[in-house]
């Protein structure tokens, strides 16, 4: 594949609105570009018309994963010289065009047995990588390491923190406005709650980076003369190893106040390669899960593109990210399958 079919491919991929939930709208365009890399193709149904996109050939060595979906909203591509804007150029479908154009340079130095695996789901709730965990576990018992695509800069990933969400609620007692000794609010303890936890250090990883957490959503009451009978706040938290967040969050609690985990990925280090250099990231990714599909749980997080520019409306890949991109690859791939020769 050429530098200049790659940004085509992207283009292709990118004109495509696969939003979370609607996934398989890649699929056509999907289908076409691995066919062209000759690998078989197996759809697995992860939700009803949600499927994870798995094509290998021989006896997988090395898999190459990234996830289908972007997060909203659907901005088309728009090529600027050198650099490609829009949704999911480097989030992540710079990844699949990277991923790809490696599987091609690999077979054309006869090295054939690998696999792909594009999953749903990544930006909400990892569902198509919960399935792959699963379903696949042993599928490959060949494979030596599972380079999971996310804009990494292109250098590796020294582990995530883990992502934990929760629901923090409260229940109080509804009364008429002006006369507020008649009912108890819900909101004021939901608001001294989550102050508590602001008023907390967190603590830091030399890896990892520090613990931080998100008031992302916070909701209550039905209208302004009506003294809030319900409130409730959601809030996630990016986790260390031996976090205490979630008993000092117990701790602070108040008696009309309930806690719900909605979504839980625990922390994960990943291990050093020697040659590459390393960093720590930001985000959350389905990395943690893909190493269970390696019989020894190697995993690499790496990938061309910039973390601070994905989920906003300056997404963007350049070419010469994309090409250093498809270099790191092979030379992972080489690494790895030398170790193993």
């Amino acid at each position: 594949m050429t530098a200049e079919g790659r940004f085509r491919s992207l283009i292709e991929l990118c004109s495509v609105d696969s939003t979370t939930g609607f996934e398989d709208r890649l699929l056509p365009v999907l289908h076409a570009q691995l066919a062209q890399l000759g690998l078989r193709v197996e759809l697995m149904e992860v939700a009803p018309g949600r499927h994870n996109v798995l094509a290998w050939r021989g006896e997988p060595r090395l898999l190459f994963s990234t996830h289908c979906d972007t997060v909203p909203p659907f901005i088309p591509p728009r090529l600027d010289g050198d650099t490609l804007h829009g949704r999911g150029t480097c989030d992540a479908k710079g990844q699949m065009v990277a991923q790809f154009a490696a599987i091609a340079a690999l077979a054309e130095r006869g090295m054939t047995d690998v696999a792909w695996l594009g999953v749903v789901g990544e930006e909400t709730d990892s569902l198509g990588a919960k399935h792959a965990e699963a379903t696949l576990c042993g599928r490959f018992p060949k494979l030596l390491a599972v380079f999971n695509g996310e804009p990494t800069h292109n250098v590796l990933g020294t582990g995530q923190r883990g992502v934990r969400i929760l629901q923090l609620s409260c229940e109080g007692q509804a009364a008429h406005s002006g006369t507020p000794e008649l009912g108890r609010s819900a909101i004021w303890p939901l608001l001294d709650w989550v102050q508590a936890l602001r008023n907390e250090a967190r603590p830091s990883d030399a890896d990892l980076g520090p613990e931080v957490w998100n008031l992302g959503l916070i909701e209550g009451g039905a209208a302004a003369n009506i003294i809030p009978d319900r409130a409730a706040a959601v809030l996630m938290l990016r986790e260390l190893p031996e976090s205490d967040f979630v008993q000092r969050v117990d701790a602070n609690k108040p008696a009309c106040g309930h806690v719900r985990e909605l979504n839980h990925t625990p922390p994960a280090r990943f291990p050093a390669v020697p040659g590459f250099p390393r960093a720590s990231v930001t985000f959350g990714s389905d990395a943690p899960r893909m190493r269970a599909l390696v019989p020894s749980g190697t995993v690499v997080l790496a990938g061309p593109g910039a973390i601070e520019v994905a989920h906003t409306a300056h997404e963007h890949l350049t070419r010469a990210d994309l090409d250093a991109g498809v270099e790191l690859l092979l030379r992972l791939s080489d690494h790895f399958l030398e170790q193993h020769a």
